[in-house]
């Protein structure tokens, strides 16, 4: 089940919010929540939701032995262990079998297992509780059921955030819904759908087209468009999917961190990976970069610890070379901006399109189904000047009046509006309370409108990927 189906927004999310929201106690809201998401999860995994319930389980009881057992560091070594082994197999095994037939020339069969959902986040955040848990910054939760919902609570189960467990232990135990919670809530979550259904869905449906259209189609002309449109669709797919996630957890009286902020107005790819998917690369900086012994140990040492940092960015993302590659392009781009000091003292109109431009053939490599096909699509980029009637036509049979509606829509989405209008607000007298008061009511007036199109859109359209459920 996705938050962009009609099941969850007509059926799911309504039943469950009016169950919760009319009972009373919080340990039977909580319970609520379990089973809730445990059928969220059953409804695409209904094997799999064994493996996550495996998960939580194995990985409680590891918490409750390291802080209690002489041997703390063998048993989270263990754990370390059991967890990757588990995401090894179910994500890697094929691809690690494939590498080795290529590389040694053998035959070994691959094996065929099915991608569980979400796997990547929830391994993350049950790694990072027992981690936290062996250093002491945060105590062993004695209520399995508290580790059960803090992993598969379904906002955020099976598309992140990765939320660590100190950030909402006291949720978990202590919280109060509010009508002014829900509200904002609410709110976003339609945001982030309108996101996701409206923008991303466009500008993917036409990258899908181009990226998978044949040579006699490839130009600069559709290399471009298909390559915006991607970097638009991976933006509001993820960034949407994380707004709603972050709306959900208010309806349930949660307080999720923000995972974007507005990365595409970067100044350097640095800049951007602080902006971009924050919970992961806080995830990777916290608990493999500074355990690497990050830059306190010298310029080699360094880079190499972001080298293994950005090859498992890569890796984490899909059992592909290609994301391998992206990974270790942007560990790149972030030495060459600290060892050449003059990349940070040019203009800031020219590093913002240093750094757009350097984030969209990323995406192409990320986007790409191979390698080879990567590096002709970056090619024809730059260098697809043979233009053909084919292409041309290839391209405008894309630019209809809403793909450009959307792509308009997606670059003003782009912009830090909202910070720009808080400040503004903050700025100004009381006087303007009463003209505050009615904005407010006319943007959930239009949220509930855009919930509509997007429902009417979900209804006449079965175009509905969502990127980042291969993770």
């Amino acid at each position: 089940m996705v938050f962009s189906s009609l099941e969850f927004l007509c059926i799911f999310l309504p039943t469950v919010f009016v169950i919760y929201t009319l009972v009373p106690s919080l340990k039977i809201r909580n319970g609520l929540l379990i089973a809730a998401s445990l059928v969220f999860y059953a409804y695409g995994e209904p094997i799999y939701v064994l493996l996550m319930i495996f998960s939580s389980l194995i990985n409680y009881v590891f918490a409750r032995l390291v802080s209690s057992r002489a041997k703390s560091k063998l048993f989270l070594v263990a754990a370390i262990i059991i967890n990757l082994g588990i995401l090894a197999v179910f994500k890697y095994s094929g691809f690690f079998v494939e590498s080795l037939n290529a590389v040694t020339g053998l035959a070994l069969p691959v094996p065929q297992i099915k991608l569980p959902i979400g796997i990547s986040f929830f391994t993350f955040q049950a790694l990072s509780y027992v981690i936290d848990v062996y250093r002491k910054t945060v105590n062993p939760q004695k209520n399995y059921f508290y580790v059960l919902l803090y992993i598969s609570f379904f906002p955020q189960l099976i598309a992140g955030p990765i939320v660590k467990y100190r950030d909402i232990d006291e949720q978990i135990a202590s919280r109060k819904q509010s009508v002014e919670k829900v509200a904002e809530g609410f709110r976003r979550f339609i945001c982030g759908l309108a996101k996701k259904v409206l923008i991303s869905n466009t500008m993917g449906q036409t990258a899908d087209i181009i990226f998978g259209a044949g040579g006699e189609y490839s130009s600069i002309l559709t290399a471009w468009i298909g390559a915006l449109a991607y970097l638009f669709q991976i933006y509001y797919d993820f960034s949407g999917y994380s707004d709603m996630a972050i709306g959900l957890g208010k309806m349930f009286g949660f307080d999720f961190k923000e995972n974007f902020n507005y990365p595409y107005g970067a100044v350097s790819v640095r800049d951007f990976w602080r902006k971009w998917h924050i919970s992961l690369s806080t995830w990777f900086k916290e608990y493999l970069y500074i355990p690497l012994g990050g830059n306190r140990k010298g310029r080699t040492r360094t880079v190499v610890n972001r080298l293994i940092v950005f090859f498992c960015t890569g890796l984490w993302h899909g059992a592909s070379w290609t994301f391998v590659l992206w990974g270790l392009y942007h560990g790149v781009f972030l030495l060459l901006e600290e060892f050449i000091p003059v990349l940070g003292k040019l203009p800031k109109v020219i590093n913002h399109i240093y750094t757009l431009l350097a984030v969209t053939i990323g995406f192409v490599i990320f986007r790409a189904d191979t390698i080879t096909q990567g590096f002709d699509f970056i090619g024809n980029m730059f260098c697809g000047f043979n233009i053909s009637d084919q292409s041309i036509s290839l391209a405008l049979s894309q630019l209809t009046p809403w793909f450009i509606i959307m792509f308009v829509a997606a670059i003003i989405g782009c912009a830090p509006i909202k910070p720009i209008a808080n400040r503004f607000r903050v700025s100004q007298s009381t006087a303007l309370s009463k003209k505050q008061s009615i904005a407010q009511t006319v943007l959930y007036l239009l949220a509930f409108v855009l919930l509509a199109w997007c429902i009417i859109r979900l209804s006449g359209s079965s175009y509905n990927p969502f990127i980042y459920f291969r993770f």
